[in-house]
């Protein structure tokens, strides 16, 4: 399987958006993908608590771009490290999914990686509550709950939330897993 999407992801030419969009604050998320004789999964992280954007709520690992970061790949990475403890080493970055606005109006570029197996998660307390994998197989076969209608900055969407032992995955997450399902496992 993850030789398909290693395939699927490189051969894919992600689409860009349109100029309006040019200005924006950019962030980058990492949607992790371990894989080893229990399956193949997807890393998704509920934030702490108290954190002032986005906080109890389901997450890739990712954030805003530093003015010192190389690339939004470079940021992807980074942030991965510094809220799990993953090092860059060990993710290979197999291609990346097309641009989102975020609520916050950040533009989002997520990138997909194979996590190495066996590493040690260090999630930050700080910044993560708890990690959790999801099987792909459960979103290739999961009936969302609900289809929220979100309007962000001129683009409205419908957009699927989906419960995984007790966590809610909706938003630009949902957003994200839906856009990675329809590239990566196609």
């Amino acid at each position: 399987m993850i030789g398909d999407i290693r395939k699927n992801l490189q051969q894919h030419k992600p689409a860009e958006l349109e100029s309006i969009h040019d200005d924006r604050a950019r962030a980058a998320v990492l949607v992790p993908i371990l894989a080893d004789r229990s399956g193949h999964r997807m890393l998704l992280t509920e934030r702490a608590g108290g954190l002032s954007s986005h906080g109890g709520e389901v997450a890739f690992p990712g954030g805003k771009e530093d003015r010192a970061d190389r690339s939004l790949e470079f940021t992807a990475l980074r942030e991965n490290e510094e809220e799990l403890g993953i090092s860059p080493d060990d993710v290979d970055v197999i291609g990346s999914l097309r641009p989102f606005i975020s609520k916050h109006g950040l533009l989002v570029k997520p990138f997909v990686g194979i996590v190495c197996q066996g590493i040690q998660l260090r999630p930050n307390p700080d910044e993560i509550a708890s990690v959790f994998e999801v099987p792909l197989a459960y979103f290739s076969t999961a009936i969302p709950v609900r289809i929220d209608d979100i309007s962000r900055h001129g683009e409205s969407h419908q957009v699927p939330v989906f419960k995984f032992d007790g966590h809610e995955i909706w938003g630009l997450t949902s957003m994200i897993v839906v856009e990675f399902m329809k590239v990566g496992l196609k």
